[in-house]
């Protein structure tokens, strides 16, 4: 048996899958994600990461003798950015990834020290909010105090790991994303770019995802009910496991991860420089990733719902009844920013075309197709950087009901893949830890159904899509206005 755990931005699962990729059993536990101020985004890590992992852990470990499991592995939201003393004890809550705008001054300070031509060189992207370097720079800047305790930076699966077995090592696929402390050109730390962003903290060692890095300790044991002495892997970011857990593994290979957010990975032979794309290492020394992630998607849906007072499952059915383009209304889903291809944290959400007319259902399915056209816009950025997506496969809750999905084929004009086990990351991190126990899981998860796109839509998608991208080109300066007005944001 293999033990899954992934901690989300809105949830945490465990997942027991056997040899032969059946799951057993699975566990989930919601999660509020805090925004303090507007555009900060944090986890408790001792409240969330861990406390979810145990509780989880347990969960599931009921149903499943703890002598029973082979191997653990975790994945977890990321990059985030955890300053911690020698001990790993958190110094202050977490800063998630892209969402979290707070470093804008941080961002340009550390690209005019490094470079814009040395950094795309060196890392493969430009900085950004998703950047862990500009948010350690704002601690440094801004809580003084931490910053004279810090001993270390962790995300939120090697933090994890540590906690479970007392190593300090990190994926690469973590760090690589984690700019600008790694470089991508020798798979390693980056001397220059960790000592400008981290001076003095310490380096974790780097371990490839599915590598064993330790073993449960005692303390770990006692709290988690796990063995003492099992297997740990050294796990990584939740869309790396979650591609995995849908088999992207060759070249070409795409997940549209349908979640809180919205975030795709594609595997490639070499790492591509994109300015509206993230850039890292990959799951084994032998490939690369390309990736994209959008700041808000399913967030918006489950907004919408809390706004009407209404249950999300029956919104999203009465939507199914709305034809396509939702009788002319266009979103543009920028309510925390947008990350990639625009990467603007100031970009805001729009509605276009509302009329009197227009019912919950209207605006729910606006959503689905806004988002859509976001894909879109990535996956168009793929191909300019010459990832043209070869096979998509979706992923995530999103895909129940396959509505989303539907309209993401449609705007995009590609078939999706959907696996017979769409569970997420959680299972991503079983199968690692099946491989590393020297299982072969090549038959896992097979293909249950194929989307092909409706190509009696296409056109009408087309015409939306063109409303969608001058759409933002046009309003582009007064949403950086509105934005100056705040607004505080609280992410479930």
């Amino acid at each position: 048996m293999f033990l899954g755990v992934d901690i989300g931005t809105g949830s945490s699962k465990a997942v027991i899958a056997d040899d032969r990729g059946e799951v057993v059993t699975s566990a989930t536990r919601p999660h509020v994600t805090a925004s303090p101020q507007p555009g900060w985004f944090e986890h408790d890590a001792e409240a969330i990461w861990w406390a979810d992992l145990v509780t989880v852990t347990r969960e599931v470990l009921a149903h499943v003798p703890a002598e029973h499991i082979d191997a653990i592995c975790v994945s977890g939201i990321g990059p985030a950015m955890l300053v911690a003393d020698a001990d790993g004890t958190p110094l202050r809550p977490a800063i998630l990834y892209g969402i979290d705008t707070r470093a804008e001054a941080e961002i340009d300070q550390l690209t005019e020290a490094l470079g814009e031509e040395q950094l795309l060189a060196r890392t493969g992207n430009s900085l950004t909010t998703q950047a862990v370097g500009p948010k350690l720079l704002w601690v440094a800047a801004h809580e003084p105090e931490v910053w004279e305790r810090t001993a270390r930076w962790y995300s939120a699966s090697n933090w994890l790991v540590g906690r479970l077995t007392g190593e300090f090592a990190i994926d690469h696929y973590s760090a690589s994303t984690s700019d600008p402390l790694y470089d991508l050109t020798g798979l390693d730390w980056w001397p220059e770019g960790f000592e400008r962003s981290a001076p003095r903290l310490e380096r974790p060692r780097l371990a490839w995802p599915g590598e064993i890095v330790g073993e449960v300790h005692g303390e770990a044991a006692a709290a988690t009910g796990l063995a003492a002495g099992t297997p740990v892997l050294a796990g990584t970011i939740d869309a790396m496991a979650e591609a995995y857990s849908v088999g992207v593994r060759d070249v070409g290979d795409t997940m549209v991860m349908y979640g809180s957010t919205f975030f795709f990975i594609q595997a490639v032979a070499k790492a591509p420089s994109h300015p509206g794309l993230w850039a890292a290492a990959g799951r084994t020394p032998e490939t690369f990733s390309v990736a994209a992630g959008m700041a808000t998607s399913g967030l918006i849906t489950t907004w919408l719902a809390d706004l009407v007072g209404a249950d999300i499952a029956r919104v999203a059915e009465e939507a199914a009844t709305v034809a396509p383009a939702s009788d002319g209304l266009v979103l543009l889903p920028y309510f925390a920013g947008e990350r990639t291809p625009l990467f603007d944290p100031r970009a805001r959400g729009c509605w276009l075309g509302l009329t009197l007319h227009h019912t919950r259902a209207h605006l729910y399915r606006s959503i689905l197709e806004g988002v859509a056209m976001g894909a879109r816009h990535n996956f168009e950025a793929m191909s300019e950087a010459g990832a043209r997506p070869r096979r998509l496969v979706a992923v995530g809750g999103g895909t129940r009901g396959n509505l989303w999905i539907r309209i993401t084929s449609d705007v995009t004009g590609l078939p999706q893949d959907i696996p017979a086990t769409t569970i997420g990351a959680s299972y991503g991190d079983a199968r690692m830890a099946a491989d590393a126990c020297g299982v072969d899981t090549s038959a896992w998860n097979p293909v249950g159904e194929r989307i092909e796109p409706d190509a009696s839509v296409a056109r009408i998608y087309d015409d939306l899509y063109g409303v969608y991208r001058r759409a933002y080109a046009r309003l582009r300066e007064d949403m950086h206005r509105l934005s100056a007005f705040g607004g505080h944001d609280h992410v479930r």
